[in-house]
């Protein structure tokens, strides 16, 4: 499988609470976070769920 980054931009402070426990099922814990996580439809699903508050990383 192939593998993504993600980077947290913004916070998760007054944002609703499935976005905010998206975010956290990513795994991205505090502002400028990069995780690596696998590239699956699920996954994917989740970044576009929260598509203003993380970026995608080469």
């Amino acid at each position: 499988m192939n593998k993504i980054k993600v980077r947290l931009l913004k916070s998760i402070n007054s944002v609703k609470r499935r976005h905010r426990d998206t975010v956290r099922g990513l795994g991205l814990r505090r502002i400028d976070h990069v995780v690596e996580v696998q590239d699956t439809p699920a996954v994917r699903g989740m970044i576009n769920r929260v598509a203003y508050l993380v970026r995608i990383e080469a």
